[in-house]
């Protein structure tokens, strides 16, 4: 398998683990992780979105940035209160490591 495929396959695989990752919190998360993993989650949908969009190879790394740099914008803007900036960057370390761990088994 060469690398470009093995890279789109470990993308697609992140997408997919992010998804299962805010599914599985529903029936467990408290209310506020249900507004952080739902806020988080349309930054994370609206990143994907717009790359595949672009009909342009991109990876993990991209996805990651860009969500980054899209919850920097939001948070400059005033979108969430000091104590939910901590629950959406909490979500988003443990989505990460969630997407990490799984890909590594």
């Amino acid at each position: 398998m060469s690398i470009k495929m093995q890279q789109q396959e470990h993308t697609e695989q992140f997408i997919e683990q992010a998804a299962a990752y805010f599914d599985q919190l529903v029936p467990i998360a408290t209310d506020d992780e249900l507004f952080a993993a739902g806020y988080l989650r349309g930054h994370v949908d609206l990143v994907v979105g717009t790359l595949q969009v672009t009909e342009q190879p991109f990876h993990v790394s991209d996805i990651v940035a860009q969500v980054e740099q899209s919850l920097a914008q939001a948070i400059t803007g005033g979108e969430l209160t000091e104590q939910d900036q901590q629950q959406v960057r909490a979500v988003w370390q443990q989505l990460q490591s969630s997407c990490e761990t799984s890909s590594s088994n």
